[in-house]
């Protein structure tokens, strides 16, 4: 490096050094500014002090992607710490839904099991969630006795959410016709990309392979629009269409 952009990459170290001492940020930032110039500033520059200068959406959005890029098990950290000190069933939730994205479903299953009683026995959320980690568990006949007990509240255990995790605990146990009912129903009316994207693979692992790859072009033509954490999403979604195209 030159001898001017490294008297830079010092300053702007030292100064960035200050702001985490002056603010209270987590000492671990110093480390990371210091031992690893000038990415580790430019790293603190985006989570910090960026969010703190212009606000909105946009820059918490870019503060929790770096964030998650970084320390990806902070959130099940802090939620885990959270529900230790205080086990309510929000805390709980959060837990749960932090262990989801860390792929412990067995622990995600536990805690909603857990959350769901007394006033809560029926929180749909809650039930939802279970169901979910439960067909992620290769549960299906549980989740679908969840997914009853959900379906007996007519305002939230109609939606496609709800119809999605119908159609996967059927299509699993055999009930093909039901599974299709779920699925269809869920693409017509889901927002983003899932409901579209599952029925799409349902239809491929089922010999409807015109059927599935008609869906998966639908995909693609709507991906075309988005751009950021959206078409991110929605290209995973994508992947798990195409995915099942070419397996089937």
């Amino acid at each position: 490096m030159p001898l001017g952009l490294l008297g830079l990459s010092l300053l702007l170290a030292v100064l960035l050094a200050v702001h985490v001492v002056r603010t209270g940020r987590e000492m671990y930032w110093l480390w990371i500014i210091l031992m690893f110039q000038p990415v580790g500033g430019i790293v603190y520059l985006i989570v910090h002090v960026l969010p703190d200068v212009f606000g909105g959406t946009t820059a918490r959005r870019i503060k929790t992607a770096a964030r998650e890029t970084l320390d990806p098990h902070r959130e099940y950290r802090e939620a885990k710490a959270a529900c230790d000190d205080t086990p309510t069933v929000r805390n709980q939730s959060r837990l749960a839904q932090a262990a989801i994205a860390m792929g412990r479903y067995d622990e995600a299953e536990r805690l909603y099991f857990d959350a769901a009683h007394g006033i809560h026995a029926e929180d749909p959320a809650l039930l939802l969630g279970r169901a979910n980690a439960l067909l992620e568990l290769n549960r299906p006949k549980d989740a679908l006795e969840v997914l009853e007990t959900l379906g007996r509240d007519a305002a939230n255990g109609r939606t496609p959410p709800v119809a999605v995790a119908l159609g996967r605990a059927n299509e699993a146990l055999g009930r093909i016709a039901e599974a299709d009912t779920a699925y269809q129903w869920a693409a017509e009316r889901m927002p983003g990309f899932e409901g579209l994207a599952r029925y799409a693979a349902f239809m491929a692992r089922h010999g409807r392979r015109p059927e599935a790859q008609e869906a998966l072009e639908e995909i693609d033509k709507r991906l075309l629009k988005l751009r950021g954490p959206f078409a991110k999403e929605g290209r995973r979604w994508r992947d798990l269409a195409a995915k099942a195209l070419a397996e089937g």
